[in-house]
């Protein structure tokens, strides 16, 4: 079972256990103990972006958050890669095969078929869930179907007896706006505390999200019944900065909602009982609990055991899917034609790029202990990416291997 840092250290200090991993941290027993398990749930929060996750004990003094990480998503990058990949093909046929019938009606997609920077969303998150499953002894899973009801926002006066007035009747309106506005107010960048309306009511505005910010009391109040261009004359920078946010889409919503249900379906092929809750329900949950906005900690809150769950002050894993590399031959200039030869070789002086590694340098500019992600060259002097930022041209020497590149960069 997971367990605190104080048993982990006793354990491993008297040989009883080994490190097996380092991103999450975990420890394997050298003997075979008896069945000491108590009931473990995998918790979700999906999202277009990022993932929240949660591991959330069922013990015999409550249900409690022992565990949280956020996963990062890389769909827009494979949505770029994937039109940068067709502009070259495109240009290829164009140059060498004119002569070739064009290809995009003839083929077909399978039924459920997803885009990539989709279907990568549902894969990742399956994928840790494998994983967690192989590393703690899950029993069931929890998921939130939806994070924003897009209907509900773009129509904010929809009928049918007000499905959601009561306690959470406006919830998703404002946590599509906090989310949106990264919980800070639109006008002077503080901690944010309710809606404002651009366009004021008394002047004939809307409830439509299009009109919606997320705005502090004071800036509220300040606002009064001007106009956002009333309101902002003497701050063109800032007007033009809230009228792009505001055109912005809902390509984020969409993507959640186009791969909550499958996501359900994996999720249930694992055979364990799996609870699914609304966002609205999760965000009542950590509110009504005074817990602060994050993603990991949404997850704990997610369904109707989310309604009891203590959740420590944990640091959150910081997982950022980062690829596997390509399989190019050569690289190509911004026109598509091959400009400099690619070596196959992946393995430099015992490492690979993506490995996380700890470097300890006695002298130089980049003196010091870091802990980052590498980047190998031919050459043996290599990149390192950390929190504090990159640091170039340090010798293969002063490296010390922890865990080896997984397609993913850790950080807390």
């Amino acid at each position: 079972m997971p367990c605190t840092a104080k048993r982990a250290r006793k354990l491993l200090e008297a040989g009883r256990a080994a490190v097996f991993r380092r991103y999450p941290f975990t420890i394997i027993l050298k003997a075979e103990s008896g069945n000491q398990t108590q009931p473990l749930a995998l918790k979700l929060d999906p999202g277009s972006k990022t993932t929240g996750m949660a591991l959330v004990l069922e013990g015999k003094t409550g249900r409690q958050c022992i565990w949280g990480a956020e996963l990062q998503h890389r769909g827009p990058a494979i949505k770029l890669k994937l039109h940068a990949r067709r502009a070259l093909r495109a240009s290829r046929r164009n140059r060498k095969l004119r002569h070739r019938p064009a290809r995009f009606l003839n083929r077909t997609k399978s039924a459920g078929w997803l885009p990539p920077s989709l279907m990568h969303r549902v894969l990742t998150v399956i994928s840790w869930a494998k994983r967690l499953g192989r590393w703690t002894p899950l029993e069931s899973f929890s998921v939130e179907l939806v994070s924003f009801d897009s209907q509900k926002m773009m129509n904010p006066d929809i009928q049918r007896e007000e499905y959601q007035k009561g306690t959470l009747f406006g919830t998703e309106v404002r946590a599509c706006l906090r989310h949106k506005w990264d919980d800070k107010c639109a006008y002077c960048g503080k901690k944010g505390e309710e809606v404002e309306h651009l366009v004021p009511r008394s002047r004939g505005g809307s409830n439509r999200i299009s009109n919606l910010v997320w705005s502090c009391r004071k800036c509220n109040q300040k606002k009064s019944s001007q106009t956002l261009e009333e309101f902002l004359a003497k701050k063109p920078a800032l007007l033009h900065k809230i009228q792009e946010q505001q055109r912005a889409s809902l390509t984020d919503s969409a993507a959640v909602n186009a791969t909550k249900y499958r996501l359900l379906e994996e999720l249930r092929q694992f055979g364990s009982p799996v609870e699914t809750g609304s966002g609205a329900q999760t965000s009542f949950n950590r509110v009504s609990q005074g817990y602060d906005k994050a993603h990991w900690v949404d997850a704990a809150c997610v369904g109707d055991s989310g309604e009891r769950v203590t959740v420590q002050p944990l640091k959150p894993l910081r997982i950022t899917c980062m690829g596997r590399g390509s399989r190019q031959m050569c690289r190509t200039d911004k026109y598509g034609f091959p400009n400099r030869w690619r070596t196959r070789q992946k393995v430099f002086f015992g490492f690979q790029t993506g490995d996380m590694v700890r470097v300890e340098i006695p002298a130089g500019k980049n003196v010091g202990i870091h802990v980052g992600r590498v980047s190998v060259r031919a050459t043996g002097s290599f990149a390192l990416a950390t929190k504090e930022g990159k640091k170039d041209g340090i010798h293969h020497r002063f490296f010390l291997a922890l865990q080896r590149q997984d397609g993913y960069s850790y950080g807390l």
